[in-house]
């Protein structure tokens, strides 16, 4: 996972096109985020929607053997947590997470959801973590670095008064799901990987409301934060273009913040 694949016309536009599905599954699923439905049928919706739908492929299903379509983090779950029969609260913010796989590209997002009235606390990390993602996008433009974009990710975070988790971090992307560069939540302006036109790559912070710090449980797999405090997710693929950036999974609510970008 070395070398950086930049993207032709083709590649993008397959990509383009694996964005824009992902974008309409996450769409599909903001009204099914209720209390009372369990992970475990999100999942089993989402692989559904995925091959029969939109005749595509699940992408995380089977990936280094895990064994659903999704990942369902709640509350002080950072990452990669298996979704379950535990009905969702009201009060619970969950982060899902979704790959889908059409035509050999694949596209990644995941979006942290208020399930019902959730705390003030909860509601003001998860439109933080929102809002650092898109500071990091804005980071996104040649000659520009990856430096930049953590810098403006973890800039902000700690103005808000969060930690970003250092041990998880974005990723090139195409025909694979993990592909170079890795893109860190946090670093220093003006260092590392310089970006250029053909890029594709995620910017994904996980953001906690207390210590970065972060235990991996004994399913090997599920991520929780050290001190229970809550977690947050947001992520998005990019495409560098020769003028600045392209948001691949964009979801129709979010067309606005996108045409800001210049």
């Amino acid at each position: 996972m070395n070398r950086v694949i930049l993207k032709g016309p083709d590649a993008i536009a397959k990509m383009r096109r694996a964005g824009q599905l992902l974008a309409q599954v996450f769409t599909e699923l903001d009204h099914r985020m209720l209390p009372g439905v369990t992970t475990m049928a999100i999942n089993q919706w989402v692989e559904h929607y995925i091959r029969h739908e939109l005749a595509a492929r699940p992408a995380s299903l089977g990936q280094y053997d895990y064994p659903y379509s999704l990942n369902a983090s709640p509350n002080h779950v950072v990452c990669h947590g298996f979704p379950t029969e535990t009905p969702m609260q009201e009060g619970d913010i969950v982060n899902i997470d979704i790959t889908l796989e059409k035509d050999g590209y694949i596209a990644d997002s995941s979006k942290t959801y208020c399930i019902g009235q959730v705390s003030s606390g909860a509601q003001k990390l998860v439109d933080a973590t929102y809002t650092a993602m898109w500071q990091g996008i804005k980071a996104v433009k040649p000659g520009n670095t990856l430096g930049d974009i953590g810098h403006a990710i973890d800039t902000y975070a700690r103005q808000q008064g969060y930690s970003v988790v250092l041990d998880y971090c974005g990723h090139g992307i195409g025909q694979q799901m993990h592909e170079a560069p890795q893109v860190l939540h946090s670093g220093r302006a003006g260092t590392g990987l310089t970006l250029k036109p053909g890029m594709t790559f995620t910017i994904e912070p996980m953001i906690n409301q207390g210590r970065s710090a972060t235990r991996t449980l004994r399913d090997q797999w599920t991520v929780i934060t050290q001190d229970k405090q809550l977690s947050a997710q947001w992520e998005h693929t990019v495409l560098v273009t020769p003028t600045g950036v392209e948001v691949l999974t964009l979801r129709p609510e979010e067309a606005q913040r996108n045409s800001a970008l210049g």
